[in-house]
């Protein structure tokens, strides 16, 4: 009888999430867990197989060619899994229809929304993923992702866009420096601190190129591992944060937030992401995630 033993699954789960987003720490805050939680269990795997499957490179990682090997196998493998148990929760709710989303536009966008949606599409009935970083070209057990993206897109993707998006500064009201900062011109954040998160280390040094700002003289302070923590910090006072025009403007109606600089358009696009067969469903929800994205340009 052949020998179907597998090693222990936590350090399957915790080496797969580490692989996928090149970090234990983006592994352990999506794994709700601890970094060192994530960095034992993928020793662990490394001393059952007997292989190395990480070198590590100052902070970063990368994968060995056994790593690689099984990151593909052990992706592919919760993939499917992924794929099933939606496709299960899904049946047992007959024309529920599951969209993937960012968990930060999931927390901070949709579900303010959720009641609205659910009187002007009374018949809709949705199941809403969070989900981070890339989405398969698939979109395995998903009727929908919600995302920001550009061309060029998957072949196999009806792509419904909604809005472009826009970034910008943004801080507390109370905080100190508030009175002083927002009397400046937008070169002044140069000489500040600025929260920033790893889930888009783009962000400042697009926002400072758009304007003809130096990337390289941005002084980044306080990190955090994703956007929903830096937008959380934000609104807290703990300094001035660059931030998607969508996910604070009930913040910045509510005066939590205030945006003295403006937004700028990354060139990137909100979409509704489908395949390619329509679905009126769907379309109709596009039609109406456009325009409340309409409401708050």
């Amino acid at each position: 009888m052949a020998d179907r033993s597998l090693p222990p699954l936590n350090a399957l789960r915790a080496f797969e999430a580490a692989a996928r987003l090149g970090s234990v720490s983006r592994a352990a805050a999506e794994l709700h867990v601890t970094h060192g939680a994530v960095s034992r269990q993928v020793r662990l795997l490394e001393d059952d197989l007997g292989v190395a499957l990480f070198v590590r490179e100052g902070r970063g990682l990368r994968l060995t060619e056994a790593g690689g090997r099984l990151r593909d196998a052990a992706g592919a493998a919760f993939g499917q899994i992924q794929a099933t148990v939606r496709t299960l929760r899904r049946g047992s709710e007959p024309g529920t229809r599951v969209i993937g989303c960012p968990g930060s536009l999931l927390a901070r966008w949709m579900i303010p929304r959720l009641d609205r949606l659910q009187r002007d599409l009374p018949e809709l009935k949705l199941h809403l993923s969070p989900h981070e970083g890339e989405f398969d070209p698939g979109l395995p057990g998903l009727d929908a992702a919600l995302l920001v993206g550009a061309p060029p897109w998957p072949a196999s993707w009806r792509v419904h866009t909604l809005a472009p998006e826009r970034i910008g500064p943004v801080v507390d009201p109370r905080h100190p420096a508030f009175e002083r900062l927002s009397r400046q011109p937008m070169e002044a954040l140069l000489h500040e601190e600025l929260l920033h998160t790893a889930s888009r280390p783009q962000a400042w040094p697009q926002w400072a190129r758009h304007h003809g700002l130096d990337p390289g003289q941005l002084r980044l302070g306080t990190g955090f591992e994703h956007l929903y923590y830096l937008l959380e910090a934000a609104v807290a006072g703990l300094g001035v944060a660059i931030a998607p025009q969508p996910l604070v403007a009930a913040d910045l109606a509510a005066g939590r937030l205030a945006a003295p600089w403006g937004f700028i358009d990354t060139g990137a696009r909100w979409c509704l992401c489908t395949r390619a067969e329509p679905d009126p469903q769907i379309e109709r929800l596009a039609v109406w995630l456009g325009g409340q994205f309409a409401e708050i340009a």
